[in-house]
């Protein structure tokens, strides 16, 4: 049973709903937990109000929209546990989808969350992030070392220079500081908590987005058992890959 943190809004559909699909299509349960214990709903700009001329390039996809409303109706996204209530020897992996609007603080800003990610770490349980989410990841310490989680690991997240400031430049006039969830970078804290910045993988510099049925411009860095990505354009590669490497870990059955 996997784990997928919420915040209290703001998230991207994307992110969150191709990946609880392929988990859930592929027999693996998945239960959510948001701040308060109440049903999250992702970022109405890439839900419903869109970007005018920029839609064809910023807005969620149809079929990846379909997915997220499908994810809505679950029972299990109906109910979600608080942080708080949240016990994490309960579940087998961790998923932290990411956001770049406002709401999304509640979760990176979160020191339950950051309890709950620590776990899964130490656990060496497979960890799956997105996007933003990584920057939970990032700030989670560990406290034997007073370091990040990441540190000595490998990694991705949106990356600064071909996504979070030209999408913030281009939307700036009407949006403001939309595209800025913070003054700083997502690749810049997240390279800050490496060990090397080195560490931080930007991948290809053309940004193409894959689908379903086609993953091969789709990007992810694994790193054992914690796997990243940098936007909703890789996220059908990243939900396939995340299935796979749960089934890995999960326990053999005994033959009787």
């Amino acid at each position: 049973m996997i784990l997928c943190l919420l915040p209290a809004s703001d998230y991207d559909p994307t992110e969150s709903a191709v990946v609880w699909h392929a988990l859930t299509s592929a027999g693996i349960p998945v239960r959510f937990a948001t701040p308060e214990g109440r049903p999250a709903h992702a970022d109405v700009q890439l839900v419903q109000s869109g970007f005018k001329l920029l839609n064809p390039v910023l807005m969620t996809r149809k079929q990846d929209l379909a997915l997220y409303t499908a994810m809505t109706r679950d029972a299990a996204f109906l109910a979600p546990q608080s942080y708080a209530e949240v016990k994490p020897e309960e579940f087998d992996g961790l998923l932290v989808p990411g956001g770049h609007a406002t709401g999304m603080r509640s979760l990176l800003e979160s020191e339950h969350a950051q309890a709950i990610t620590l776990h899964f770490f130490q656990s060496n349980k497979p960890v799956a992030a997105v996007c933003h989410g990584v920057l939970l990841l990032a700030r989670t310490r560990n406290p034997a070392t007073g370091k990040s989680v990441l540190h000595g690991r490998k990694t991705t997240a949106l990356t600064a220079l071909n996504m979070e400031l030209p999408a913030w430049a281009i939307t700036a006039p009407w949006l403001g500081n939309y595209y800025r969830t913070y003054s700083q970078t997502v690749e810049s804290e997240v390279k800050a908590a490496l060990a090397s910045p080195d560490d931080f993988d930007r991948g290809p510099l053309l940004t193409i987005r894959d689908t379903e049925k086609n993953h091969r411009h789709g990007f992810t860095v694994r790193d054992g058992n914690y796997l990243s990505a940098r936007w909703p354009g890789d996220c059908h590669r990243f939900a396939k890959q995340f299935v796979a490497l749960v089934q890995k870990n999960q326990p053999k059955k005994s033959v009787a």
